[in-house]
């Protein structure tokens, strides 16, 4: 399968939603995710991401107009010793917690189904990447509503064991705008990932719709020693 040209993949759909991105580099040294955020509301569009810890949280950039928090405010990625975790809600927390409690991925995410928000019913879109000893692999997660159905959640784990270098696969929470706005389908997207953790945000930032994109943020971790570098872009600085 040929990797998809993730700038066109971006740039022609004003409204993915929320993605998550993992992979690893060209030269095999460095494990990369990315996770964005848009909006289309006034509530979701107040939003930057700062660092908190080890990870980042969700903040209203404006308190004063902040609405319900209950599905915008989150932390999107937090560490558990040498996994990395990465979603679109707050089931960031139930996979740390569950995981701190030796549950696997999956089992973790059990007791979590897609966003309450109807008619959207968002998927709930997770990622774990897995660092220990030299060794890389990676995982991603999609809880959908089965055809809008609020009754019936279907789960698709997709797991990534040694990935190759200069892939990544790409996962987001809608297929297109719309009301009410699709779910993903199939598979998360075959892309490739570049050496250089600037040049990657800035095509991903540049690609996404000028409207509707809200914050963005970018790591690439040493496979060898676990350090990592972090960028955070925010339409609102």
């Amino acid at each position: 399968m040929k990797p998809l040209n993730l700038s066109q993949e971006l740039s022609s759909n004003s409204y993915p939603g929320r993605g998550i991105l993992m992979g690893r580099t060209p030269d095999g040294t460095q494990a990369v995710t990315a996770y964005f955020i848009m909006g289309r509301s006034s509530n979701s569009r107040n939003r930057i991401f700062v660092e908190e810890g080890s990870g980042i949280r969700t903040q209203a950039y404006d308190p004063s107009k902040l609405e319900d928090p209950s599905l915008i405010i989150y932390a999107p990625v937090r560490v558990l010793g040498n996994k990395t975790i990465v979603t679109n809600g707050d089931q960031t927390d139930t996979i740390y917690e569950g995981m701190d409690c030796q549950m696997t991925f999956e089992q973790a995410l059990r007791s979590r189904t897609f966003e309450p928000d109807a008619p959207n019913y968002t998927p709930r879109i997770s990622g774990i990447m897995h660092i220990e000893a030299g060794n890389y692999n990676y995982a991603l997660s999609i809880l959908k509503s089965s055809n809008g159905d609020p009754f019936s959640c279907c789960r698709y784990t997709f797991a990534y064991e040694h990935p190759k270098a200069g892939e990544g696969h790409f996962i987001h929470t809608y297929m297109q705008d719309g009301n009410p706005l699709p779910s993903f389908e199939g598979e998360p997207k075959l892309v490739s990932v570049p050496d250089r953790m600037d040049a990657f945000a800035d095509l991903l930032w540049n690609s996404l719709n000028e409207e509707n994109k809200v914050s963005l943020f970018v790591r690439y971790i040493n496979i060898a020693d676990g350090t990592w570098e972090t960028k955070i872009i925010n339409k609102h600085q």
